[in-house]
This record gives C-alpha cells, sequence and structure tokens, in this order.
C-alpha cells in the first residue's frame, strides 16, 4: 500500500519525514497541503490532524503527525536509517535536540523574514533567534568536524531531521560558508541516491505564490 504524505515544499518538517521515506524506500507520495491558502485550520484537516501541522502520514488505518515519528514508523518499517545496534538512544538525543534547538528556530526564523509581508516583520524578534541559531549552527558544526554523519558511520534520521531547513535558499541567518563541516555534512546527504531537493521532492513553493507578469 502507498503512504500519503501530506505535506508541503516550504515545510521543513514535512521534507524530513519525505526525504526519510525516500533514503529508506519507503513507498510514498505526496499529498499537498495548502497551507498558505489556510488548509490547515479548516475543521476536515482539524479532524484529520487535531494539531493542525504538517507532515501527516496517511496509510490504510494508520494517520501519524509529527516528523519525528513518522521518521521512526519508517525506522520500523524498513529497518534502515535507524543506526547501529546500541546507538538508538543516541539517534534520539539529536532528533530531540534538533526538534528544540534547530528546526524549530530556523522554522520560524524563515518565515518570519520570508513569508510574512515586510512591514510585518519584527527585526528585534528575527535578531533574537538569529542569535539561538548561531549557537546552534555552532553545536553541529563542532560535532559534525570529525565525522560525517551525526551518529555512527551512517546517515541515520538524527542526519534526516537535523537537515530538514538547511537545504532552503530563502535568506534566515544561515550560511553555508560559515559552517564548513556541516557544508560536507550536506553535500554528503545531497549525494545519496534519491535526494532531492525540498521544492523539488514535494509540492509547493514560494514561485507559485509569486504575482504573475
Amino acid at each position: 500500500m502507498t503512504a500519503q504524505l501530506y505535506c508541503f515544499g516550504e515545510s521543513g518538517n514535512s521534507y524530513k519525514a519525505a526525504l526519510t521515506m525516500t533514503l529508506a524506500g519507503y513507498d510514498w507520495t505526496p499529498r499537498y497541503v495548502d497551507f498558505f491558502g489556510g488548509e490547515t485550520r479548516t475543521p476536515e484537516y482539524r479532524a484529520l490532524n487535531v494539531m493542525g501541522e504538517a507532515p501527516v502520514l496517511v496509510e490504510g488505518d494508520t494517520v501519524l503527525s509529527q516528523s519525528g515519528a513518522i521518521q521512526l514508523h519508517v525506522v520500523k518499517a524498513t529497518g534502515k536509517l535507524g543506526g547501529a545496534a546500541g546507538e538508538e538512544e543516541e539517534v534520539m538525543r539529536w532528533i530531540l535536540w534538533d526538534n528544540h534547538k534547530l528546526s524549530s528556530q530556523a522554522g520560524m526564523t524563515r518565515f518570519l523574514m520570508n513569508f510574512l509581508p515586510e512591514d510585518k516583520r519584527p527585526a528585534e524578534v528575527i535578531a533574537f533567534m538569529q542569535g539561538r541559531l548561531k549557537a546552534a549552527y555552532a553545536t553541529l558544526n563542532a560535532h559534525l568536524e570529525s565525522r560525517d554523519c551525526i551518529v555512527g558511520s551512517d546517515v541515520t534520521i538524527a542526519d534526516t531531521a537535523c537537515c530538514g531547513y538547511l537545504y532552503y535558499p530563502e535568506p534566515f541567518g544561515f550560511d553555508r560558508k560559515d559552517w564548513p563541516h556541516i557544508d560536507r555534512w550536506l553535500d554528503r546527504i545531497a549525494g545519496l541516491p534519491g535526494w532531492k531537493h525540498p521544492y523539488d521532492m514535494m509540492p509547493g513553493s514560494p514561485a507559485d505564490r509569486a504575482p504573475k507578469a
């Protein structure tokens, strides 16, 4: 059975799930969520996911939200990307770190800087968030200095979690050239069979909402 992933290209959290499924060889297809059109706030969507967020995995009777939970589901189903025996807790440690310290803040900062009207972008909040993000980038960059993957010797869902927002082109205070070990790590993930940029892997991009000439 082909799973449906309710997702949209601008969502780094959706990308974590989509990239994990793709690299693990999980059978899935995207179902576009019109986030900017308000779909996640509709009663129909809330009936699917009371949290009103994307991504959501729908497969038969299974309905699962939150990217980390979907990633764990894929690991259990395929036996891939979970790390070697004994590495499970370290993988989870980095997923939780990403959710709290990196992706949540990168996602918010990117939204404030790029998807709000220019006159409503809170400069002081953005500066504060960028400061916190710089500390997170420094943590990840230092960790990757002497390793190719976040945990162990192979790519795991710790990698597909932490990279979720770092391929996006919109400015939010992250420049790969400033973080050489992160840059090398992102190149390694992008070299894996099946990898695609989020705007190529899932429907939806800022270009779709650009004013027509």
